[in-house]
């Protein structure tokens, strides 16, 4: 099916970080954006962009840069967003489109219903599956939503309009759309994102404590960094993420206590046998998932 291609005049990014800073980039590669304006906190961050091309103008007040534009891309931590979109709902235009780029989706959706009052119908929340453990503007490249999923989430009120405008642009990017409900996309990607996320900074947490931290890491291999590789992400976004999801986290927590529980259990009874019946059945688990997965 032919998808018509978005005409954005001028993109707000607020928070140009690798998802914002990657979405600007392969919108520019494709010729779809006239002016990209970035807002953000960190200055040094700003001027990185600007160095880089990422975007043309560099803002710190979100309502100043929001005045006309077309498209504003809200990349922030989840627990910024209430307060940005309380900043910019009163400098938005009519025809101004919003969307966001969050890990979780029903607090996000709530913020904006709440603080974007009349501006809502024009809100498309959104989630690209996709990201390295490297952040901020020098780590974005256009290529890092190629062949990724997009999910999008429109809202009985969003506007056709402008799904249409947010779904063309994240095409645009290379991305495959996929729709999804709020309570779902939560439940589903606490328990293959963030769960392992929270074991991986939990693991290193226990590690770097240790008085022969340094030694002890130092004779450390592949194994250990494949393991907790995302370890190396924001905390203050995995920060966000992981309370704004808790009621989807805390049991899935529980659920992986209790499988360290039996592996425990099995190491002190000397129980080999109960060992590798776990082993085997993660093993094949893995297995079948690796034998769906799009290479």
């Amino acid at each position: 099916m032919n998808v018509a291609k978005p005409r954005i005049r001028k993109l707000v990014v607020i928070g140009v970080g690798l998802i914002g800073g990657s979405f600007a980039l392969a919108l520019k590669k494709a010729r779809l954006v006239k002016e990209v304006v970035g807002v953000g906190r960190s200055r040094k961050n700003l001027n990185d962009a600007l160095r880089l091309g990422v975007i043309d103008k560099a803002e710190t007040d979100a309502a100043k840069a929001v005045v006309d534009a077309d498209l504003v891309l809200v990349g922030a931590p989840v627990g910024q967003m209430p307060g940005i979109f309380a900043r910019i709902a009163p400098a938005l235009s009519q025809q101004t489109v919003v969307t966001d780029a969050g890990s979780t989706k029903q607090d996000v959706i709530a913020a904006a219903r709440r603080h974007l009052g009349s501006h809502f119908p024009m809100f498309v929340p959104a989630h690209p599956i996709a990201g390295t453990e490297h952040s901020g503007a020098a780590a974005a490249f256009p290529e890092l939503f190629r062949d990724r999923n997009l999910i999008l989430l429109p809202q009985q009120e969003t506007k056709a309009a402008a799904l249409r405008l947010v779904r063309a642009a994240w095409l645009a990017c290379g991305a495959n759309i996929v729709r999804l409900d709020a309570a779902e996309h939560d439940e589903i990607f606490g328990a293959v994102s963030h769960l392992p996320h929270v074991i991986a900074f939990a693991l290193v947490h226990q590690l770097g404590k240790r008085r022969d931290a340094k030694r002890l890491l130092g004779f450390s291999g592949g194994g250990l960094r494949d393991t907790v590789r995302i370890a190396g992400s924001s905390p203050e976004m995995w920060r966000d993420i992981c309370i704004a999801n808790r009621e989807a986290l805390v049991p899935l927590l529980d659920g992986t206590l209790a499988e360290l529980e039996a592996a425990r259990a099995a190491l002190a009874a000397g129980d080999g046998e109960a060992l590798e019946v776990m082993f085997r059945s993660a093993r094949q688990a893995r297995a079948r998932w690796l034998l769906k997965k799009p290479q």
